[in-house]
């Protein structure tokens, strides 16, 4: 059996995420499977299907720093981050102003709240909710000129923050390997890496400072083969490519059609072709 919380609560992503899968949850419930144990999330981005499975005991991880603060702050922090973010104003300047605090020397002094609520302002003012960094590390996303965007959205930071407390979920900032190393029989794993691009000029490689590379797939790979042999069942999107294709090719895999609405360039938006990649 799935262990689930008792909550009746829909729950939405706080964060808008290049590769979210809001828009493909409907085709990934069809092939989550049984499971009693823990499940583990390692590149957790918006967290759609964390939030629409509500598991009773998770671990959800990334290595992206400022990405993974957010998640703490929501949970361990959410008056002082709702506080932080009524703040924040939709204004061109401003929003220049406070996107270069990355590119100064007192960044390090700012609370770990006042870093959450400044990703959560840029997430939500930005030019199409892009997360991107340049080389530094410095997010660099243009603004998004939005007549009147929704900063502070308190009821669902507040019905996520409910979540994250009420059930058992470690938040953890690793790498996606060590993220799962103690994943073994009865638990379930759903990998959402970045993809493996469409085509050379389609690699988004601003989500991680040092991008994710095909070594870096195949490492994903070698971990998929480990927690299959551990009897640990596991889930993975990606791409559609023959690359891919070929990667999972010992494995179950399904072909399916997403929205995706997150994409430096408005012709490449809509339906994209999506495989994922079962053990079970």
């Amino acid at each position: 059996m799935v262990r689930l919380t008792s909550s009746p609560i829909a729950l939405r992503p706080f964060l808008k995420w290049a590769g979210g899968k809001r828009q493909l949850i409907p085709e990934l419930l069809k092939y989550v499977p049984e499971f009693s144990g823990q499940y583990y999330e390692p590149f957790i981005g918006g967290g759609a299907l964390l939030l629409r499975l509500q598991p009773e005991q998770a671990m959800i991880s990334d290595r992206n720093v400022e990405l993974i603060n957010c998640y703490q702050a929501v949970k361990h922090s959410i008056d002082d981050l709702i506080q932080n973010l009524k703040q924040h104003r939709n204004e061109k300047d401003y929003f220049y102003e406070v996107r270069s605090w990355d590119r100064q020397g007192e960044f390090a002094t700012k609370t770990s709240t006042q870093r959450a609520a400044r990703i959560i302002f840029l997430n939500k003012t930005c030019y199409n909710g892009l997360f991107r960094v340049n080389s530094k590390g410095q997010f660099n996303a243009p603004f998004g000129r939005y007549k009147n965007p929704t900063i502070a959205d308190e009821t669902v930071l507040r019905n996520v923050s409910a979540y994250l407390n009420r059930a058992d979920v470690t938040i953890r900032q690793t790498d996606f390997a060590a993220a799962v190393a103690d994943a073994g029989q009865n638990d379930f794993v759903y990998f959402d890496p970045p993809y493996d691009p469409v085509s050379p000029t389609a690699s988004f490689t601003g989500y991680y400072r040092n991008g994710f590379a095909r070594s870096e797939q195949q490492r994903l790979k070698s971990v998929v083969d480990d927690l299959t042999r551990r009897n640990c069942k596991v889930l993975l999107s990606n791409a559609y490519t023959p690359f891919i294709q070929d990667l999972y090719q010992d494995y179950c895999c399904v072909r399916v059609s997403a929205s995706r609405a997150i994409n430096s360039n408005a012709t490449k938006r809509g339906k994209v072709d999506e495989i994922l990649v079962m053990n079970y």
